[in-house]
């Protein structure tokens, strides 16, 4: 589909039936004790940690579910059991009224992933502050439209990855960096959660008449789904979601991309993987492990959606674990190695041996996202990107490491595990990781000879300008087709 810049933004704004504002009276420098006036948009999931870490900023809540968005203002509106005072706020279904409204300085974004850069970039064209959900983009593209957004209209724009604000990994990332543990060797994010089936329907769902359903689908092809929930399994669904790499995974990626320094996408990307186990309603990989090639040192990245063994799947416990890590990041080095956990409170270095010689904690105060959400607001305050722990490019680029492993895979095919191992023998490490895959697959009794498995393509990538060099198609999945009037606007 062909779409001039010209028409892409006219049909950006008629979408929120306003012209882009003079950006003047919003960049203004906010004193200590004047008020930021905030707006969360998708109020279910993680919207419940927004609507707690901007409660002292919020004037309005919007969620294109009647039900939810209702909920959550009574909510509000009635004293927490930690002694908070109630909050009254206006209630929107549409994000395009809050989007309107020149009393509104920021908007905190947890809607589904598909929305996220159309939302951020839109209230960024209106004179708004953004802070949004990782990940920031459904694709590579509009994650740089995101980017540009931010820059054009010279925004705050804040990604909800808030292990960038945990002092403990911040001391252990300039540890490593420092050469504490000698020469960084690899280093491996996991995302071993357990996720069941979705389920299939043999009849399509009925969406509940609460929910505008032509505005939740937004800029995704609006078609019929034949799962169990609208809410939550879209992360499930290639349409909306980007599988639990995108998901959780989403977290360790960026932090693991953090230990490593690197600051561009990289040159190489290998996916192994699938949906196994069940046959439901989903199509993106519950069991997968992606290669990074940077040159300095290979960052892989492996998820794991079924439990330890066949057995398990009757509590869905115990999950696996790589050396340790079960939801975290493993920093391999020449003196030792890092474990970061996934509740952003603690790292512990280990020496060769596996002896712990060095602990990193947090001691903040309140929720552990209040320490992300209060550096945004600062950020607002002072008007300077650089004061952000994470800052909208570094959002885009973590993100954009999950997609483009999902591109690997959604170009692969179907191939005996044999097959698969023959191919990657010049991987050692990534070989490595693909043999433990294989093994936690038979424990769950997955029959890895049929053909199971999808090899992705082996895809090399221009990390400048952010497109692949040496297969088309991969460029084509860069981005999607855009749903009218719920379209990206192209801002390069």
């Amino acid at each position: 589909m062909k779409i001039t810049r010209r028409r892409v933004l006219k049909t950006a704004v008629a979408a929120t039936g306003a012209t882009t504002l003079p950006l003047g009276r919003f960049n203004k420098a906010y004193g200590a004790n004047e008020n930021i006036r905030v707006a969360v948009i998708g109020l279910r999931g993680r919207g419940g940690a927004h609507l707690s870490g901007f409660r002292q900023q919020l004037v309005a809540v919007c969620d294109c579910d009647e039900q939810v968005l209702h909920r959550a203002a009574e909510s509000l509106g009635t004293a927490g059991d930690d002694g908070r005072d109630p909050v009254h706020v206006d209630t929107e279904q549409d994000f395009r009224r809050i989007l309107d409204r020149k009393d509104i300085d920021a908007v905190s974004i947890a809607t589904p992933n598909h929305t996220h850069s159309l939302i951020a970039i839109l209230a960024a064209q209106s004179g708004k502050d953004v802070y949004v959900e990782k990940p920031v983009s459904h694709n590579v593209w509009e994650g740089q439209q995101l980017v540009r957004a931010a820059r054009k209209y010279d925004r705050i724009v804040q990604c909800g990855t808030q292990s960038r604000s945990s002092t403990a990994i911040k001391q252990a990332v300039e540890f490593v960096q420092s050469g504490g543990l000698g020469k960084l060797q690899y280093v491996v994010g996991t995302c071993y959660k357990p996720r069941k089936s979705i389920g299939r329907l043999d009849q399509p769902l009925q969406v509940p008449k609460t929910i505008d359903y032509d505005l939740w689908c937004g800029p995704a092809a609006k078609v019929p789904l034949y799962r169990k929930r609208l809410h939550y399994d879209w992360h499930f669904d290639s349409n909306t979601g980007n599988g639990d790499m995108g998901n959780q995974g989403i977290h360790q990626m960026d932090v693991a991309r953090w230990f490593l320094g690197e600051s561009t996408l990289s040159p190489l990307v290998i996916s192994v993987g699938g949906r196994l186990g069940y046959q439901d309603a989903g199509d993106t990989p519950n069991t997968q492990v992606v290669l990074h090639g940077y040159e300095k040192a290979p960052l892989i990245f492996e998820t794991r959606g079924l439990p330890h063994s066949k057995a398990a799947q009757k509590t869905w416990r115990p999950m696996d674990n790589h050396r340790g890590s079960v939801i975290g990041v493993l920093v391999q080095c020449e003196q030792g190695y890092i474990l970061a956990s996934n509740n952003h409170s603690k790292c512990d270095a280990f020496d060769l041996d596996g002896n712990r010689i060095k602990t990193w904690t947090v001691n903040a105060r309140g929720s552990k996202d209040d320490p992300h959400f209060e550096n945004f607001l600062q950020a607002v305050r002072t008007r300077k990107r650089d004061h952000l722990n994470a800052e909208v490019l570094e959002g885009h680029l973590s993100s954009a490491l999950c997609h483009t492993g999902n591109i690997s895979h959604q170009l692969g095919n179907k191939e005996d595990s044999q097959a698969i191992a023959d191919q990657l023998r010049s991987h050692h490490l990534f070989s490595k990781s693909f043999d433990q895959m294989a093994i936690h697959l038979d424990r769950n009794e997955v029959d890895i000879e049929a053909g199971a498995i999808t090899f992705g393509a082996q895809l090399e990538m221009d990390v400048t300008r952010e497109r692949f060099t040496n297969n088309d198609a991969a460029n084509g999945l860069l981005t999607r087709e855009y749903r009218h009037p719920h379209v990206i606007p192209d801002l390069s």
